[in-house]
């Protein structure tokens, strides 16, 4: 989609859940029963209420909220693959917003009191692939395209898109067992996940690619290695996900990178000018990158070096997650405004840095903020559009 006439407006996808719904999610992740109907009309009238708000207050680009995830916006796809084996925590795999990075050194007692906030403190096991990755996802898909569908259809919504796991980001960190090597593993990954992509277009959706570990592998190689040895890391992540993209419409796909959704010091993130080459490199018609938080602001000048090919489009993040504070409109709208003259007002689309829950029991901002957040998003989007046009 292009802006005709005015800056459309979406977000990133993971929004946070109602909760009644994180109440069965909490109950069926601790092994307690929960009956199948009751959690199947939990959940599609969920999505139902929440594509019906952002319809509501303007969003041109819905999504289902990511509500369909019982789990991380990345982990939720071993739960549809074969090959994986979850082995329960030693007590020595620790749960932490970021591993043992130099930023995590720098600020250690911050990070101790953060850990504690955030729903990640504790062992939390590994999973480990023992066989062929398969996909066998289909009947979870099926039930997420069909509630989302039944939800746009209600709402009146044109147009919508669902998030899924990049390559890259689900091998991140997944122990070895049954492959060759790591790079075998990872093609096997996109092998399969070229499924769930495969079914998201032909259901007529747009697919939203997430892979936040992409930028975020630099802090783990970066130091003791250089940045050459990171981008050694990321071409062939890139070139796997391109094979999983093979044969899609480029104009109906949609790459997003975030340097983490925590809001933390981020001083240790990858600077965007040296990777925004490998990112063009990706087969999607849409870039939605973080272009509001105040580490990764300044990085709209990226653009008056590098061109946006002419078949692609920008959905910069104008509104951060990682804050309580609302932004004003008119904020919005100079954010936009000044991206708009350097790749053309058609090719903006208004979004969100990164999603606004992690996973379903961890939340960024309280979803009365969240929705005040979207509706500032919307106004600035109005007040850039009679800007630009």
């Amino acid at each position: 989609m292009r802006s005709q006439g005015r800056i459309l407006t979406t977000h990133v996808g993971s929004l946070v859940r109602p909760p009644e719904l994180v109440e069965l999610l909490r109950t069926q992740s601790a092994g307690g029963e929960v009956d199948p109907s009751h959690y199947q009309r939990t959940l599609r009238d969920a999505v139902a209420a929440v594509v019906a708000k952002q319809v509501e207050i303007g969003i041109d680009i819905p999504s289902d909220g990511e509500f369909g995830k019982g789990i991380s916006w990345s982990r939720y796809v071993l739960e549809r693959l074969d090959g994986f084996e979850y082995r329960p925590p030693t007590g020595e795999e620790m749960g932490g917003v970021v591993p043992d990075t130099a930023e995590r050194r720098r600020f250690r007692e911050f990070y101790d009191e953060y850990d504690r906030t955030q729903g990640f403190e504790g062992a939390i096991g590994a999973w480990v692939c023992v066989g062929p990755i398969r996909y066998r996802g289909h009947a979870q898909l099926q039930r997420d395209i069909d509630n989302f569908k039944a939800a746009m259809e209600a709402a009146g919504a044109r147009h919508g898109f669902l998030p899924v796991v990049a390559p890259a980001s689900l091998a991140a960190g997944r122990q070895n067992e049954y492959y060759a090597n790591d790079e075998e593993l990872l093609f096997a990954i996109a092998d399969a996940l070229r499924e769930e992509y495969r079914a998201i277009i032909d259901a007529g959706l747009d697919l939203q690619v997430d892979d936040a570990w992409f930028p975020m592998m630099y802090e783990l190689i970066v130091p003791p290695g250089t940045l050459e040895d990171y981008r050694r890391w990321a071409m062939p992540r890139v070139e796997a996900l391109n094979a999983a993209l093979e044969g899609l419409p480029m104009e109906r796909v949609r790459y997003h990178i975030c340097w983490g959704s925590w809001n933390a010091p981020h001083t240790g993130d990858v600077p965007l000018k040296d990777i925004i080459d490998l990112v063009l490199r990706v087969r999607a018609g849409g870039y939605a990158l973080e272009q509001a938080n105040p580490r990764h602001e300044h990085e709209w000048r990226v653009w008056e070096t590098v061109a946006l090919p002419e078949d692609r489009v920008l959905l910069p993040g104008v509104i951060s997650h990682a804050t309580n504070v609302v932004e004003h409109p008119e904020l919005v709208a100079e954010r936009l405004i000044r991206l708009a003259r350097l790749v053309g007002r058609e090719r903006v689309i208004a979004s969100t840095d990164c999603g606004f829950a992690q996973g379903p029991f961890v939340r960024r901002v309280h979803p009365s903020i969240m929705w005040a957040k979207l509706e500032a998003l919307v106004e600035g989007a109005r007040l850039a559009s009679t800007v630009l046009w």
